[in-house]
């Protein structure tokens, strides 16, 4: 059948032959619902969470016209969000030029302090927050602010992450289980979920043990039962691995549960 939407052609077709093939059908369908789950909650959000009436929402549902205009607003918003970025930017450039520092945080390899910035550390973490804030029942803090736990590159990329916001996708895979337990630590959500939404797109026979082990210490449950979920389906791959014998070994209580799922399972 000719469709009047993908066809290569669409000026030759007049009505009666003004027709849609199944495909753009489904997909129309399929913005216009969407269109109207986000009206529904829209109107929702606006009457604080009461069920919306009909005179909040969308009388006559809505329409291709409109979901093209959505589309066309959603493209705006990105567009500004590319320019705030790019303005926000200026953080990043005053850490890597050391531009009016006022602390040096140190790591725990005996390595060179960092310069860095007191109002960021302070609005990126709460407990960066409390360290450095001053009362009258505190003793003034000083310049300087030690991080024990972490290596002089695995606090760069820290430091990186709180002015920026992202990091570079070599330097998560190199330093991500550090970031994690640091995330843990110092309470910054954002850096969490970065490393969370890494761990599971990277899930794998290799490094599911090592991802287990670092979830429970971070009691991340969403990222410790994925990851367990997936060792007991592959438990034959893991079992035969070097790497489980040590695992048994420094987490005897993991192992325990691992394997009591992985024969209840195969039941």
């Amino acid at each position: 059948m000719d469709c009047s939407v993908c066809t290569t052609m669409p000026l030759i077709l007049r009505p009666p032959r003004n027709t849609i093939c199944g495909a753009c059908y489904e997909a129309a369908r399929s913005i216009i619902n969407m269109m109207n789950k986000l009206e529904t909650q829209k109107a929702i959000d606006n009457s604080n969470g009461s069920p919306a009436s009909p005179a909040n929402s969308c009388k006559n549902g809505v329409t291709l016209s409109d979901a093209k205009r959505w589309c066309s607003e959603q493209k705006d918003m990105v567009l500004q969000q590319i320019e705030d970025m790019a303005f926000l930017r200026s953080f990043v450039d005053a850490y890597k030029q050391q531009i009016h520092t006022d602390i040096l945080v140190i790591p725990g390899d005996s390595a060179s302090p960092i310069p860095a910035h007191k109002a960021i550390l302070a609005t990126r973490s709460e407990i960066f927050k409390n360290m450095l804030d001053f009362d009258e029942c505190k003793a003034a803090p000083n310049n300087t602010i030690v991080l024990p736990e972490l290596k002089y590159k695995e606090l760069e990329s820290l430091l990186e992450f709180l002015y920026s916001g992202t990091l570079a996708p070599e330097k998560l895979e190199k330093h991500v289980y550090a970031l994690i337990l640091a995330a843990d630590k110092y309470e910054i959500s954002h850096l969490q979920k970065h490393c969370e939404r890494y761990l599971l797109n990277s899930l794998s026979a290799s490094n599911a043990l090592d991802i287990l082990e670092i979830a429970e210490t971070c009691s991340n449950q969403q990222l410790m039962e994925t990851t367990f979920n997936f060792l007991v389906e592959n438990i034959r791959d893991i079992v035969c691995s070097s790497r489980f014998e040590e695992f048994a070994r420094k987490c005897p209580h993991l192992n325990v549960q691992l394997i009591r799922a992985s024969l209840n399972s195969s039941k």
